[in-house]
Order: structure tokens, then sequence, then C-alpha cells
């Protein structure tokens, strides 16, 4: 038997059937040590064991104290240590420093199971994101995290608490804003500070009246905490306008990724506005939490950020095998191994105990398919935001996809030999000119021998508009190895993909035909005017697609986007996203793949905000060269056996 890291078996975690009485016996031995691993972990917020923070053991001749505590160094550095000599002014002391002892000695929150109030005492998950809070605290920053949430932990709960605390033991004039999506979610929130103020010990608050929320100049969403003179703001997102500009020292935004995102306001911008406003100083605390819905959005976007260190947040997650409710007793060890599937078996290979993974699977059963599970519960950050919310493509496809991106060979344009932007002479020549500013990026150059396919997805003029995008993609492996991007006249952009299609090996070139079909500028007055651009060029250049004719009539250039036939494309594509079938090069292509979702009227599109332009060359040319297939470099792909005749082919020499 081998064992791994932490002396986990790494070959019972193979998924081949059946089991030697030799592996279940090792697979219980190593479940027994994983329980007692779990079992040993002391915690005691009354003692101070187990607690967040550097801390030094106080014994009971130091202070009236019934057993030794371990008390956070910080402590004992105040004045008033020395000369405490009663109880209630030793537990008012301890408050200001140690959060955790505050929370059990002062804190009671109702409990889901009972309904009664019972003693705040924080749980392994909130322990763990207070050791993050604490640790920033303590180092004298700003405190900015960014939490996904799983289920039922008191995520919500811990971080309210944390900042009441702040409020009520630390700092007085200390402003904090709750913002939810609506107010009702933000109003439960709130509730939290009137139950706990309603139910603190008067003996441990640190004033002469009975702690109270009251209302602040008789504003139902502003409140304040009596002489500690602390504002708590309510506000949702819907309602923004009625929280800018306020004093806010600490914000609480929860939810965030079910924020809607609109034409006249944004997550994005609201968050910053918010957020700027609060000073980079010491017990400053801005939070973003929320459960995951989906990928694209702006908490999505943000976790990416600060889990790479980009972003001021510290990203936290807390998995659902964390929650200590979530176990199950295994009466036959051996029937729970022989029935759990290679997920099961991989979360036994990630340290799991079989009472933890047997609660995983007999919860599994109440749910249809595996991704609804894991939406509910997610083993990985990842897995969190894959199985929620309305995004057509798969996160860890698009991530794997991203593995082959890489910055350009090279940046510049393609140029003829007399500089023509349109008609033949653009042609003529063509060669590709280094520019930094240029629009066009290369990632591989014209082979000779390869084949090649440059779809162009036609987008407006202004730069508010969707862009225009020339992708060329090599046949053989899939591969993109150009991309060009920008602002131009419709009639420029088709002759510089043309040139484009040229310069690589006269590529077959297919263009997103409706814009030039119903384009205002060519085609609002004059019918058919964005088509004659594509016939004339077809006097020129030779290899254009054309789409098969229609109840008799002729073929027309270029492949035309409808419901029907955007629903083909965009399948096929999230097949190729999620089996590898193509090698992406550009970041900014996983991008527009995250944010694209199925609305709820069934059609495809990107999130508000964002645009799926380069998407759509990636769509349409696999398409192409799925369905077609390739019969030799600088031949039509066309499957219309009569167009040929239709097409009136001039080669540019």
């Amino acid at each position: 038997m081998d064992y791994g890291i932490d002396g986990m078996i790494t070959d019972a975690g193979s998924g081949g059937a059946g089991s030697s009485p030799k592996r279940i016996d090792c697979i219980i031995a190593e479940n027994r040590r994983r329980n007692r691993a779990e079992r040993g972990v002391v915690y005691d917020p009354e003692a101070g064991t187990g607690c967040a923070g550097e801390r030094v053991a106080v014994g009971p001749k130091r202070v009236t104290l019934m057993k030794v505590e371990m008390v956070p160094v910080a402590m004992t550095r105040d004045r008033e240590f020395g000369r405490i000599r009663g109880r209630n002014e030793w537990v008012r002391l301890r408050c200001r420093y140690d959060f955790e002892f505050w929370a059990v000695m002062c804190v009671r929150i109702k409990d889901k199971m009972s309904g009664s109030m019972v003693p705040f005492r924080l749980n392994a998950a909130q322990r763990r994101v207070t050791a993050v809070l604490e640790g920033e605290r303590l180092a004298g920053k700003p405190i900015r995290m960014i939490m996904l949430k799983a289920r039922q932990w008191g995520g919500s709960t811990l971080i309210q608490m944390y900042m009441a605390w702040i409020q009520c033991t630390q700092v007085t004039n200390w402003h904090s804003l709750v913002c939810a999506q609506v107010n009702k979610t933000a109003a439960s929130i709130r509730g939290m500070y009137c139950d706990m103020l309603q139910n603190y010990p008067r003996e441990f608050w640190e004033g002469e009246k009975a702690p109270a929320l009251n209302r602040y100049q008789g504003q139902d969403l502003i409140r304040e905490i009596s002489e500690r003179r602390c504002r708590i703001t309510l506000g949702s997102s819907e309602r923004q306008d009625s929280i800018r500009g306020a004093d806010y020292a600490m914000a609480h935004l929860s939810e965030v990724a079910f924020w809607k995102d609109t034409a006249k306001s944004s997550p994005a911008d609201f968050i910053r506005a918010v957020c700027g406003a609060i000073a980079l100083g010491p017990l400053s605390v801005i939070v973003l939490e929320s459960t995951a819905n989906g990928v694209g959005n702006y908490f999505h976007t943000e976790w990416l950020r600060s889990e790479k260190g980009e972003s001021d947040k510290r990203a936290v997650f807390v998995p659902w095998y964390e929650i200590e409710i979530y176990r199950c007793e295994v009466d036959d060890p051996e029937a729970l191994w022989e029935d759990m599937d290679a997920y099961e078996r991989d979360l036994w290979e990630r340290g799991l105990t079989l009472e933890r993974i047997n609660w995983y699977h007999l919860k599994r059963r109440e749910y249809p398919t595996h991704s609804q599970m894991m939406a509910e519960y997610p083993t990985t950050a990842q897995e969190a935001f894959s199985n929620t919310g309305t995004n057509v493509f798969d996160i860890g496809g698009v991530e794997r996809l991203r593995m082959g991106c890489r910055p350009p060979l090279s940046v510049g344009e393609v140029v003829s030999a007399g500089g023509a932007a349109t008609g033949p002479e653009a042609l003529r020549g063509v060669r590709f000119s280094a520019d930094p500013t240029g629009g066009l990026k290369v990632w591989e150059h014209p082979a000779a021998g390869e084949c090649y396919v440059a779809a162009v997805d036609v987008g407006g003029l202004s730069v508010r508009s969707d862009w225009s995008v020339i992708a060329v993609m090599a046949v053989s492996g899939r591969r993109v190895v150009a991309q060009w991007r920008g602002h131009i006249d419709h009639d420029l952009l088709t002759w510089k993909a043309a040139a484009l299609a040229r310069y690589y090996n006269m590529a077959l070139l297919v263009f997103e035909s409706n814009s030039l079909e119903s384009d205002l500028r060519y085609g609002g007055e004059v019918p058919d005017q964005g088509m004659y651009i594509l016939h004339e060029l077809n006097d020129y250049y030779h290899n254009i697609y054309y789409r098969p004719a229609i109840a008799g009539g002729s073929p027309r250039p270029g492949f035309h986007t409808n419901r029907s036939s955007k629903q083909m494309i965009i399948t096929e594509l999230v097949a190729a996203v999620r089996d590898g079938l193509y090698v992406e090069r550009d970041s900014a292509a996983c991008d527009e793949l995250l944010v694209y979702r199925r609305r709820e009227n069934g059609s495809y599109g990107a999130r508000q905000g964002f645009h799926d332009d380069i998407l759509m060359t990636r769509a349409i040319g696999l398409h192409v060269v799925r369905e077609q297939g390739v019969s030799g470099c600088g031949a039509s792909l066309s499957a219309d056996p009569d167009l040929a005749s239709f097409l009136r082919r001039r080669r540019v020499r």
C-alpha cells in the first residue's frame, strides 16, 4: 500500500471495482486516523484555546480566574491589565481584544435547529475566516475580503458580528453599510444587530445606558448604536442613489453575484463608488460575500482577480466539507467504498473521512443531477461557479482552453504593395507590417501547405458599438493563428479581411453577413448594398464562403445568423470547448466565453456590458471547418455544387 501526503492512500482512489480485505483494512485504519485528527482540534473560546492570533497564558493567580486563559498578547500590554480585580472588568477588557471571546460571552444568535437563542460559538468554517480577518486587523491593515459561500455555515452572521464587535468595543463614530440585493435581505442581516443588542449582557456593556439600536434622526434605514454613535445604514443594490456619498468606514455587501447589471447601473460602478469613499486605514472593513451565480458577472470577475492577487481583497472559499454538521456515520465501510464513484473516491484522496463522504453520497440522491448537487454543496470554488447561473460554457473547459493562450508573436497590420485600402490594389503584394499600435495579433505566420479559414464578425462603427473581428484559424489542429479587432467602416473591413485571408494562403473567407445585409448605412434605403460589397469583392477574391440557395434562389455570400443557425453553431462551440477540440490563443476569447449566457427566452448573448464578437468568429469558423472539410488550400469549401457556375472568379496575380 502506497501512502501520499499526510498518509493518504494513493492507490485506494482508483476507479476499479472491488476491494481486497487488505485494502479495506488500510482504508478503515486511515479513516480512524482522520477522525482522530478532526476530534483532536480543541476549541474553547472562553479559555482562548484554538483561537486566532498570538496568545499568552494567564493563570488564576494573576486575576480572579477559575482556570488558565489564553489571552491575546496585545491585551497584556493594556494599562488596565495589571489593575483588574473583578470578573466583569476582566471580561470587558478581554472583549476589546478578543473577538471570539466577545462572541461567546456577549452575543446570542438563533439556533436553526431548536429556535432558541444560544451563545455565538464559532464553527470551524467561521474560525478559519476569522483568522483571516484578525490577521489583517492585527497587522494594522485595512480589512478587505471577497468570500464565496457554501450554504448554511453562517458566513453573513460572522461578518456582521465582526463589524458589530468593532463598533461595540473598538471605536466610536465608526459607521457601516449593510447592502444586499434587496432591502428585505439587508434588513434580515441588520436584524442580527437588534437581536445581539437586545440580548447583550448588561454587566459587560461599556456604557451607562442599556445597549440598543435606535433610529437615527427618525430615519428607518439608518440606525445608531446607543452611546457608541456608530450608525448602521441599510441599503439594496436596487436603490443605489439612497446610500451613495455617505460617511462609511465599513461595508458588508451581501449576495453580490445576484446584483442586477443594467444599462443605468452596474455592480462594478456602485461598489467602486461605495468602497472608494472608505479610507485605507486600520479597522476599515470591506467584505463582498455571495453564493455563486454563474460566471462573467462582477462577483466572479472580482473573485478571479483576488485569486490571482490582482485585487485588494483576500479570496476566501468555504467548501461543504468544512461545515461540521455535514457528516453521517458509516455502518459498513466496505459497502460504502464499493458504492462510491470516481468523484467520491477523489474526495477520499482530498483527505475527507468516510463519514463526510457518506453524507455527500446520501445527499446526492436528493438531486436529479450531480451538477445540481455541486451547485448547492461545492467542493471547490470552480465547481461553485461552474454549476450555477445561466452560463453556457463549462468553466473548467474554458480554463483548460485558457492554458493555450499566450502573447502574440507579432502585432501590426497586413498592407498592400501600393498601400491601397480598398479595391483590387488592396490585394496586390500583401505582406505583414509590424506596428505596436496595429489591430492585428499574429500567433503564427502562414505556413506553406497549410489551409486556413478566416471568419469575420461585422461590428459597428462607434467606440461603444460591437467590435468587428477577423479571426484566422489553421485547419490542421484547429488553431487560432491570427486576429484583427477594431472599429472600421464596413467597406474597409471587407477589403481588410480579404487582404488578411490572401496573406494566409488564400484562406476561405467567411463573413457573418447579418450586419451587411441589414446595415442602415449600406442597405437601409438601397436593398442589398451590403451584399453588393461582397459580390464586388468576389470579382477579385475567389475564395468566399456562399451559403446554399434556398427555394430555388441564388446562393448568397456569408453565414447568416438566425435563431436556428445560432443555436447550431453555439452548440458545436460548447462541445469544442468542453472536449478541447480547438486551440485558443487569445485570453479575451476565454473571457467572452465566461460571460456568455442563456437568456430566459432561450436565446443566447453576452451579459450586459460585455461583448461576444470574438466568440462568434470561433463559432462560425469551427462550424465551417467541421461541417464542410477542406478540399485544398485556396479552393472554395462551399457544399453547393452549383456554386462554380454562379461565381465570377478572377484570381489576383
